[in-house]
């Protein structure tokens, strides 16, 4: 049938199972918008106040809900404004599809008003991008680009339509299909031939995995390692129940919260950088190393050389390409984190490690607690954690906040946490938190942030006030660049430079400007009052905490180093 280009794009949506969409409009994407608005019934459309926060909520609504997120920007500064999101969705392997809408055809490649090459600037930061020149391909692009995002290794997609293609009064021939039928199979091979993450999931190895289950068989000091595979990979049960018929300990990445359960008498905490010493240590002297969906990344083995020398490592991942990149192993299986599991445990017995777990746990699994006559961010956490559901979805930005709340927090299934691991991106949280609350109604959102962070993508708060999205942040409130300013007092003999934030804004203030309620509190009464507050009003709530300056993380392994060589303890 003949239907308006405009309107195949929103079919193909609908095809899709999309009804939200986050985004910013302008000029050259006001076709996609005016067909909109024949679909606001069916789609919903949330603006928010900048690209950037428009990209971190359909990220975060993604990587809540399992679903592939959308996100629509016009040219130019609009979509460059997207590419930290973008990024940020790409070095975590977040499935989202970013839309945007590029000067006509004749004004291509002349340096037209608001004409950017995007699909040239991130290739680099996505699975695939695609410049739409014909209207007729709209259907095909469509269907790929949602193939592509959410199969084999998640990540995002970039479509680029020139704005000709969709003029109001260009129309198409277009099919509806079902979803399961959107690619031939003929297309979908050559497709996953060309890609290097490929659409299709590889099949594991069968030999591979008898070698595994050997080697586990043989092992004394088994470890294994929950990566952002298994989150992404909805791979937790059959993850814990291998862990459980191993008997072995757990480290969990920063990207694997929820991959297992925080508070399970196996976990031994976060590992890396700011990992626990039960699992720095415990990855040092084991004789099996066991990651699943983890890429070995600098925040996890700061010295590959140096990184579970005493043992055999095996890693298991959909993606051939991370592979012996970071650090060289004895033995890996290709292949989705959630069926290789499965064969795993269908092969294993159970086993007894009980002396290993001993040694292993004879370390501290967490951060110890230490008095203060000053609140400190270690009992903020203990305050808030007793006050919220289990079920809370936890969204941070990236610093000091970031790690003090992964170390606190016990996250039980894939999505309940969200933070930027890859990228790093401060002013993540706001945008995600409300992509989560937004594909998530009925669960308590939490924005876990620092000042610093806050006040980068602040300005989503009036996304939340207009659309009355009940979030509640809490600002670890240092006035400093806390990370840099840890590195700074460890590192750099105290020459804090450009790392002062005493002129911050009034973040209560800032709130209720937005239409928001907000608490400054500086003892533990005063949080524990604001935090009942927040959770009975139901609406948006900001609690400034008042932290001290000089707090840090701990423990801390500096960059480079061996994985047990703690700075800070």
């Amino acid at each position: 049938m003949k239907v308006r280009a405009t309107q195949a794009i929103m079919e193909c949506l609908l095809e899709q199972g999309v009804d939200t969409v986050f985004g910013y409009p302008g000029g050259s994407i006001l076709n996609l918008y005016d067909e909109l608005y024949n679909y606001q019934d069916k789609i919903h459309h949330y603006l928010t106040a900048h690209e950037q926060g428009a990209a971190h909520a359909a990220d975060g609504y993604a990587r809540s809900t399992g679903k592939v997120g959308v996100c629509f920007a016009t040219s130019g500064p609009g979509a460059t404004n997207l590419t930290t999101g973008i990024a940020t969705a790409y070095y975590d392997s977040s499935p989202v599809v970013f839309i945007t809408c590029n000067v006509t055809e004749e004004l291509l490649g002349k340096d037209s008003f608001q004409e950017v090459d995007i699909t040239g600037i991130a290739m680099p930061i996505t699975k695939a991008t695609y410049l739409v020149r014909e209207a007729q391909t709209i259907p095909d692009v469509m269907r790929e680009a949602f193939a592509v995002a959410a199969s084999g290794r998640p990540g995002p997609v970039l479509i680029d339509f020139l704005k000709n293609v969709t003029a109001l009064n260009v129309e198409i021939d277009y099919e509806p299909l079902p979803k399961q039928k959107h690619i031939e199979e003929g297309r979908l091979a050559a497709l996953n031939a060309r890609m290097g993450w490929g659409i299709r999931t590889p099949e594991p190895n069968l030999e591979d995995v008898d070698k595994l289950v050997s080697w586990i068989k043989e092992a004394k000091k088994p470890f294994i390692i929950c990566g952002g595979g298994v989150v992404r990979g909805r791979a937790h049960k059959e993850f814990t129940r291998f862990a459980e018929k191993m008997d072995a300990p757990v480290a969990i990445t920063l990207m694997g919260g929820g991959g297992f359960p925080g508070d399970h008498p196996l976990a031994t905490g976060m590992i890396g950088m700011h990992g626990s010493q039960a699992s720095n240590i415990a990855c040092d002297t084991c004789d099996l190393l066991i990651a699943v969906g983890c890429r070995f990344s600098d925040r996890v083995a700061l010295d590959p050389r140096s990184f579970a020398s005493q043992a055999r490592i095996v890693q298991i991942d959909i993606d051939r390409a991370e592979i012996d990149k970071n650090v060289k192993t004895d033995h890996h299986i290709i292949g989705d984190a959630k069926k290789v599991l499965e064969l795993l445990n269908k092969r294993i017995g159970r086993y007894n490690h009980s002396g290993w777990k001993a040694e292993v746990f004879s370390h501290d699994t967490h951060v110890p607690v230490k008095e203060s006559d000053h609140m400190t961010p270690d009992q903020v956490l203990r305050t808030i954690c007793s006050k919220v559901p289990k079920d809370t979805f936890v969204a941070t930005d990236v610093g000091q906040h970031q790690m003090w709340s992964i170390q606190h927090f016990h996250f039980t299934y894939p999505g309940q946490l969200l933070t930027s691991g890859g990228f790093g991106t401060m002013g993540f949280g706001l945008g995600a938190a409300l992509g989560a609350k937004v594909g998530n109604p009925d669960k308590l959102v939490l924005h876990m942030t620092g000042d610093g962070c806050f006040r980068m993508n602040g300005q989503e708060m009036a996304t939340e006030s207009h659309y009355d999205i009940p979030v509640i942040t809490v600002v670890f409130d240092n006035r400093t660049l806390g990370m840099v300013r840890q590195w700074q007092n460890l590192i750099y003999h105290k020459r804090f430079s450009q790392t002062d934030l005493d002129f911050a804004p009034d973040f209560v203030k800032l709130a209720e400007a937005y239409g928001l309620k907000g608490a400054r509190v500086e003892n533990l009464e005063e949080l524990a009052a604001a935090m009942d507050e927040a959770i009975a009003w139901g609406h948006g709530y900001v609690i400034d905490c008042k932290i001290d300056t000089d707090e840090m993380v701990r423990p801390m392994v500096g960059g480079g180093s061996p994985i047990t060589n703690f700075m800070l303890t």
